[in-house]
């Protein structure tokens, strides 16, 4: 495969009308060089006013000022907070030009960067647009500077809420700070944002996430934020995007304003819309995902699910030389259960003994459709073997060729009616420089959008047409509409994951492991990889304390929360990431259960009956299914609409999906908090009792 205090009252984001005060402020840096001025400097009948160099713009709430020769932003609110929404840019961007009004802003320019810029009101937003008429790049906004900043929400998969001034994630050992990540690649949302205190907070949305990164810094001690952007003409980058919002101080408020914000645009699908464009699509509420090896993938298999009382389920199987057969994915049918092949069109490589089934493709494929870097070498593929494919080569070979069509037909002969595409809605784009097949990674994205959606929508087989239920890894918001479920983006993953998976630590990849810990790819039924069970203490010594800290940034319930569910629950299904499933970390399996269950996602298992826990592991996916699917099924394509937390040290959360429809408590403390005793959650279906789950830890 390739390979985020305080009492507070449970709010509902999505569906109320902002209070009074609740400034919806966006600045979005995107037009184009050579606008004329429409009018001259000063105050206009729209209540917009320039002085000083400076820019007023009356918003949703109260007002924004911008100074223009800075690109420092802040927001004097209805009741008479004023907030610093951002500090000057980190690299001046140079003496603006004149100001002049337009009918809903203003225009300048900074001649010396080559940069235009322009803001405007819509929708009680606030949107700044700026454009580059030469390649270079700038570091901005620049966030977490107000004095009264309390916690960072970061779209590291599913979420985390951080507290500005926490010792951990000020510290090297969380790995944060002095990192930056890609906003189109390594976070799941484009957003990021701040609780200031007092029921305030600010939001920061990048539409144009391509060549955008988020970078993290610690003065004296706080998590502070700043965004770059870098203008690329080659990569048709030469916008850049910002959104600011302020926000009642929610942790889920960035979220909540990305939701409103895809729903504006268009972008938001719907869950309920591709259950009715393909029926099958309605057999993953209540499901559970699985990945089967060996006899687990036979019609005998199945049958001792449901047996044990597993009423609906999502099978993956490896797309290799013993792929389920046609009489095992009817009796899966039978059972409810939805089957699907592992696929992807990303790698190709030379045909070996080792080559992995889905990195083989007819001749004219490898190495012709390789992505080419600037340098015109290969872009390496997944273990540095082989090579990436250029979307673009696919998309222009397809038509007559049908690679692709090809591929997936074959695949899904069984009867299978769902697919796993690993990689496409990863984000992971890439920019090809081979004249034969250029292309931009806004291309790239555009290719994968529309080969996902033809697999969704059947037309991918032109002689059948049939829909696929079709999901991918670690999903990024843009893929929303095209996928009906993804794993990955449940998993804020650590950079310290991959050496734990892989072994190495301080090895080279083409070196031997140093630490073989996590188990390889033997034995073949049931892969340790996988099937084996590790804890901290399974690491040598001088390993330890990096395993620890990597899983206390990826599982403690304390910095959790549920930005991807908030943004785009009811669109798509977010379970974790494939290769960890519910067994493979037995000291996290208790709050992942409850996570799970506060979050209304499903849990992610492997399955083999040549596992040596496979009994064990059996009955409690079916005990835990069997409680997950009511709820998910009553609330599987509702938004989430509130979430808080019921005592000051985070250890008691509680979520409401659609109008009540269901409400989750989850204690992942170790005291009893009203009645609910430690590690367990309590889920109320409307109208109805409170029904108690108290997963076990692992043994």
């Amino acid at each position: 495969m390739d390979t985020t205090t305080g009492k507070s009252p449970l709010a509902h984001h999505a569906r109320r009308t902002p209070r009074r005060g609740l400034l919806v402020l966006a600045v979005a840096t995107a037009l184009t060089a050579g606008l004329t001025p429409a009018a001259t400097a000063g105050p206009t009948g729209s209540g917009i006013r320039v002085h000083d160099g400076q820019v007023d713009l009356p918003v949703a709430g109260g007002t924004a000022t911008i100074d223009t020769r800075t690109l420092g932003i802040a927001a004097r609110t209805d009741d008479g907070r004023t907030l610093r929404v951002s500090d000057p840019a980190a690299d001046a961007p140079g003496r603006p030009g004149r100001v002049t009004t337009t009918a809903d802003g203003a225009r300048w320019s900074y001649p010396a960067r080559g940069l235009h810029a322009a803001a405007r009101v819509e929708r009680g937003r606030l949107l700044i647009s700026l454009t580059a008429d030469r390649d270079e790049s700038l570091a901005w906004p620049v966030t977490g500077t107000d004095p009264g900043a309390t916690a960072l929400q970061l779209p590291r998969g599913e979420g985390l809420s951080l507290p500005v001034s926490d010792p951990f994630w000020n510290s090297s050992r969380a790995q944060l700070v002095g990192s930056a990540e890609e906003m189109a690649s390594q976070l799941t949302l484009p957003v990021w944002g701040y609780s200031l205190g007092g029921g305030r907070g600010v939001s920061y949305l990048t539409p144009t996430d391509i060549d955008t990164t988020l970078g993290y810094a610690s003065p004296d001690g706080r998590l502070r934020t700043t965004a770059r952007h870098t203008f690329s003409g080659g990569n048709t980058t030469r916008t850049y995007t910002v959104a600011f919002t302020l926000t009642d101080g929610s942790p889920v408020a960035p979220a909540t304003d990305y939701r409103r914000w895809l729903a504006e645009h268009g972008r938001l699908g719907s869950l309920s819309d591709k259950i009715a464009a393909n029926p099958e699509t309605a057999k993953l509420l209540g499901a559970f995902h699985a990945y089967a090896w060996g006899g687990a993938r036979t019609t005998a298999g199945i049958d001792r699910l449901t047996s044990l009382g597993v009423s609906r389920l999502w099978l993956g199987y490896d797309a290799d030389d013993a792929p389920m057969k046609p009489a095992d994915v009817a009796a899966a049918a039978r059972a409810g259960y939805l089957v699907g092949p592992y696929d992807s069109y990303a790698n190709g490589r030379a045909k070996g003994p080792d080559t992995p089934p889905n990195s083989i493709w007819p001749d004219g494929v490898y190495p012709s459709f390789c992505v080419r870097r600037a340098d015109g070498t290969p872009q390496p593929g997944f273990h540095r073997q082989g090579c990436y494919l250029s979307s673009q080569a696919f998309e222009q070979a397809e038509r007559g060729h049908h690679y692709l069509a090809d591929r997936s037909s074959s695949l899904v002969a069984n009867g299978a009616t769902s697919y796993f595409l690993d990689v496409d809605a990863a984000g992971e784009l890439f920019r090809d420089h081979d004249t034969a097949h250029p292309m931009t990674m806004a291309d790239d994205r555009a290719n994968r959008l529309a080969r996902m959606g033809r697999l969704t929508d059947g037309t991918y087989d032109a002689a059948h047409r049939d829909p696929l239920v079709l999901g991918s890894e670690s999903a990024g918001a843009w893929a929303n509409g095209v996928l009906a479920f993804d794993h990955g983006s449940g998993t804020p993953v650590d950079g310290r994951l991959w050496p734990m998976e892989t072994g190495h630590f301080d090895s080279a990849p083409d070196q031997p492991k140093d630490d073989p810990a996590w188990g390889g790819y033997a034995p073949q039924a049931a892969p340790d990889t996988f099937f084996k069970p590790v804890r901290v203490g399974d690491f040598k010594p001088e390993h330890r304390a990096a395993a620890s800290d990597a899983l206390k940034a990826m599982y403690d319930p304390a910095y959790r929360v549920p930005l991807y569910e908030t943004a785009l629950h009811g669109s798509l299904i977010n379970v974790e990431r494939w290769e960890l499933p519910y067994g493979k970390l037995p000291d996290q399996k208790k709050d992942r259960a409850l996570l799970a269950m506060l979050y209304n996602t499903p849990l992610n298992f492997v399955l083999s009956d040549k596992d040596p826990h496979d009994d064990e592991n059996t009955r409690e996916l079916a005990a835990l299914q069997q409680y997950f699917a009511p709820l998910h099924q009553a609330a599987g394509t509702k938004e989430l609409t509130g979430f808080a937390w019921l005592t000051a040290d985070r250890t008691v959360q509680r979520t409401v999906f659609g109008a009540g429809t269901l409400t989750v408590t989850a204690n992942f403390g170790t005291r009893a908090h009203d009645g609910l005793p430690g590690g367990c959650a309590d889920a109320t279906l409307k109208g109805g009792t409170p029904r108690r789950l108290c997963p076990a830890s692992g043994a």
